[in-house]
């Protein structure tokens, strides 16, 4: 009688899912601590520049990535036929945004002190009202999942 093996076994492969979490490098998410919640009770910290690698046992994992106040949708994960997924964590405000808006509104006061407007400097507040409103009004879509 013969005892057999599975090649995975052999290889060293286990036969669980994965999935394989990293973080852009941002200047918004640098000072957040993101976290990913994985089928809501597994909890795993996402530094920035490291990878974060999850086993999960069986099919259909449900993730949500939060810093504690910020929170994305969740997310269930159908494994056919990969056995992982690659995701990256992402600001929903880029750092060109933010230098432009940075910029805009520079320039937008500098005018509006320059030539005395009042509706000129009124106007060099878009920009922050933008990112305010991003930030706590739009809380379910300023962290995102993307695939990689």
């Amino acid at each position: 009688m013969e005892l057999t093996v599975p090649a995975s076994k052999i290889a060293g492969i286990s036969d669980s899912y994965h999935i394989v979490i990293t973080r852009k490098k941002q200047i918004l998410l640098s000072f957040l601590r993101i976290r990913v919640i994985v089928n809501g009770a597994q909890i795993y910290p996402v530094k920035q520049g490291e990878r974060v690698i999850i086993s999960v046992d069986r099919n259909n994992p449900r993730i949500v990535v939060t810093d504690g106040y910020h929170f994305t949708k969740p997310l269930e994960l159908v494994y056919h036929h990969l056995h992982t997924y690659y995701f990256k964590i992402v600001c929903a405000i880029d750092d060109t945004q933010l230098v432009a808006g940075c910029g805009l509104l520079a320039l937008l006061f500098l005018v509006g002190l320059v030539t005395g407007f009042f509706i000129v400097k009124l106007l060099s507040l878009f920009p922050i009202l933008y990112f305010l409103f991003l930030y706590y009004i739009n809380r379910k879509e300023f962290i995102q999942i993307q695939a990689v």
